[in-house]
């Protein structure tokens, strides 16, 4: 889903959104530091393949993924990052590694670390790796239906 039908998608929903563009960066944390986001709220999305089926991990771009916690939590027998090469059919219009936490989008579950839900806001990539969404938590949650999981 390119950043366009991202922002086409949340406008359909009357959901109120920020866009915050800022120079390219690739790592979560230096996204939210170029968008001058606090690292707690800036999301990073993880693709993991659990029991080999593709799903996003969303946690703060400060955290680093416990792989064994999340399969622990969706009760997979497997879990592991899946590899770029592989997933990036499934993102269309999306630049790799840079994918917003809406799975529901691209047919994938969503699992998101609780710490995301206790802001208010929560910020992420708009598939792109020179522009940021940033939302009420609230407001993301009823629309990507996601799970929330320590991991």
């Amino acid at each position: 889903m390119p950043a366009m039908n991202l922002k086409q998608f949340l406008n359909e929903q009357r959901v109120p959104f920020q866009v915050i563009p800022h120079p390219v960066a690739f790592t979560a944390t230096s996204v939210a530091g170029a968008a001058h986001i606090p690292g707690r709220e800036m999301a990073k999305t993880v693709v993991v393949e659990l029991d080999g089926h593709l799903a996003l991990a969303v946690l703060p771009a400060n955290r680093k993924l416990d792989l064994e916690r999340l399969r622990q939590g969706t009760g997979a027998l497997e879990a592991k990052l899946a590899e770029e090469r592989d997933f990036i059919p499934d993102f269309p219009g999306c630049e790799p590694g840079a994918m917003p936490p809406f799975g529901h989008l691209f047919g994938l579950p969503t699992y998101v670390e609780p710490h995301l839900a206790a802001d208010e806001q929560i910020a992420f990539n708009a598939g792109t790796h020179t522009e940021v969404v940033r939302m009420a938590y609230e407001d993301f949650a009823r629309l990507a239906h996601p799970q929330l999981l320590p991991m």
